[in-house]
């Protein structure tokens, strides 16, 4: 069982939402990735966190949407080092890094309008065009 993921000081990911697998990493390395099992798979069942919003806890779903696995935990692949440890603690790392984006609401647009600067640079760029287009016609050869 892994340790639990503290992430903010009221959010945190308990050890029993953990689910952590070794596997053997792909790519380089010779012999070493056909003997050693040093890629970490951390899956995490998200409605299992403690202190999440249903607004961040939604924003997190959509986050994370095209890295669930069939029975709908969110699984983090490491395998950036030929070290499981330190592959783990990077898969720990992105998790903490996702969560926390998933707790800040996003700022809503305003609506603004055109500057009249970019209306007219707009339409010089489409006059600009149609003249380039008007000068390749028309043009008798014989």
């Amino acid at each position: 069982m892994s340790d639990p993921i503290q992430v903010a000081a009221t959010v945190r990911v308990p050890a029993e939402a953990i689910a952590m697998k070794a596997v053997r990493s792909g790519g380089p390395g010779g012999q070493n990735v056909n003997k050693v099992s040093s890629k970490i798979e951390l899956r995490i069942r998200m409605e299992a966190i403690e202190g999440l919003g249903s607004d961040a806890l939604e924003r997190l779903r959509h986050a994370v949407r095209n890295r669930l696995d069939a029975d709908g935990r969110w699984m983090i692949v490491s395998e950036k080092t030929r070290d499981q440890a330190k592959n783990l603690e990077d898969a720990r790392a992105k998790a903490v890094q996702v969560i926390a984006d998933a707790l800040v609401a996003p700022i809503p647009r305003r609506p603004t309008r055109p500057t009249k600067g970019s209306k007219t640079r707009r339409l010089d760029g489409k006059r600009m065009a149609g003249e380039k287009k008007r000068q390749r016609g028309g043009r008798d050869f014989d």
